[in-house]
This record gives structure tokens, C-alpha cells and sequence, in this order.
């Protein structure tokens, strides 16, 4: 309880210190994807290159429910992610480039220490917290790329 109290507030002072910063934050457009995860079909929004990638959903308040973000690396490494500035709890899903779920992992608001994939991986796929969960995806399930727009 005192981590959930100790997140809360650091997450009522970080948005009363940041309204108006937020305001000025530089625009970083996504482009799209159509994702089937193992039975379920998303449309997420996609992020390709580095300036989106450093981005990725920092800032937001609320995400909708089947709403996500793909991540595609230049190349399969092993990844981290931490979450600076980003408001939202969430899991992440470590995806190899064949496909396969390597890692689902939990991420909490603000949270400055990197969350490793276990291996190299092509993408990560960022849900709401308890999605994956609530789909009953696990590891070793997979994702297929059904379409991709970049942006413009």
C-alpha cells in the first residue's frame, strides 16, 4: 500500500507541476498497425523510428481500453523500457521477430528503472495494465502484423 499511496501522489504532483509544460510539449505524430495477438485483432497506434519510439506514451492521461502502441526496433536486441513522464500503468510485451511473446512484464507510472526483455526482441507492445491478463495472452503466444501506415 505504501508504493500505490507513494505512486499516486507522485503522480498528482508531477501533473499539477506539468500543466502547463505540457501544453508546450513538442507534437510527435504516430502511424498505425492492425495486430492480431493471438485471437485478439487491435488496431494500435505504431512507432517506427527513434523520435517516436523516445516518445511513446508519455504525457497521456487515459488510454482506451483496446488501445496500445507498437514499437518495431531497427534491428532484434535486447530492449528496455522505463517509464519517464508516462502517466498511464501498463504491461509490455517483449515480441521476438518471429512473433513469439518472449515477456509480458508490468510497468508503473513514473517509474525511472528499466524494465529488460529477457532476450533479443524485434517489438514491444505497450496495453493497459491487466490487458494481456484479461485476453489470457501469455508468453509464447503470438502477434502477426497485419498492416502498418507510417506517418507522415
Amino acid at each position: 500500500m505504501p508504493f500505490l499511496l507513494a505512486t499516486l501522489l507522485s503522480i498528482y504532483v508531477y501533473a499539477q507541476s506539468n500543466n502547463q509544460a505540457s501544453e508546450s510539449i513538442t507534437k510527435v505524430d504516430f502511424g498505425s498497425a492492425q495486430i492480431t495477438v493471438k485471437d485478439v485483432t487491435l488496431s494500435v497506434e505504431y512507432a517506427h523510428n527513434f523520435q517516436q519510439r523516445a516518445r511513446g506514451l508519455m504525457y497521456r492521461r487515459d488510454m482506451c481500453e483496446n488501445c496500445g502502441m507498437l514499437f518495431e526496433f531497427d534491428y532484434a536486441r535486447t530492449a528496455g523500457f522505463w517509464m519517464k513522464n508516462t502517466l498511464i500503468p501498463l504491461d509490455i510485451a517483449y515480441i521476438d521477430s518471429d512473433g513469439v511473446i518472449a515477456d509480458i512484464k508490468p510497468m508503473y507510472p513514473l517509474v525511472l528503472k528499466s524494465v529488460p526483455s529477457s532476450r533479443e526482441v524485434l517489438y514491444a507492445l505497450e496495453m493497459n495494465q491487466g490487458w494481456f491478463n484479461k485476453q489470457g495472452i501469455n508468453v509464447g503466444d503470438r502477434m502477426q502484423i497485419i498492416s502498418r501506415a507510417l506517418a507522415e
